[in-house]
């Protein structure tokens, strides 16, 4: 019989990924993926500080950042708007109704590198 071996493919090798915070949440990303976080200035590069990085068998927790490593995004589209939500306040028989609406601006990113 012969022996054969398997070579790890790329697929099957455990991507980098951290986790960022901005606008007062926490979003666990990875390289190539596209987001919408909270309104951003509008600048074109965005370098964020990981609060924890996985690479692979290894986690990295900061305190509160990992020292030394920067995930670099892209700014996609500066300006999007979220679904609408409506708040609406009624009281049965009491002439009460109200409705509020808001949508939320966001701003859509891609992750470039983690290093």
């Amino acid at each position: 019989m012969a022996e054969t071996t398997k070579k790890p493919n790329a697929a099957s090798a455990p991507a980098k990924k951290a986790v960022i915070a901005t606008g007062g949440k926490q979003y666990l990303v990875g390289v190539g993926e596209e987001i919408e976080v909270e309104l951003l200035d509008p600048v074109q590069n965005s370098v964020f500080e990981p609060l924890l990085v996985i690479d692979g068998e290894n986690v990295s927790i900061g305190s509160p950042f990992v020292s030394g490593v920067q995930v670099k995004a892209d700014i996609i589209e500066q300006e999007v708007k979220a679904d609408k939500v409506v708040a609406i306040r009624y009281k049965a028989k009491k002439r009460v109704h109200k409705r509020r609406g808001h949508r939320q601006k966001l701003t859509r990113i891609k992750i470039t590198s983690i290093s």
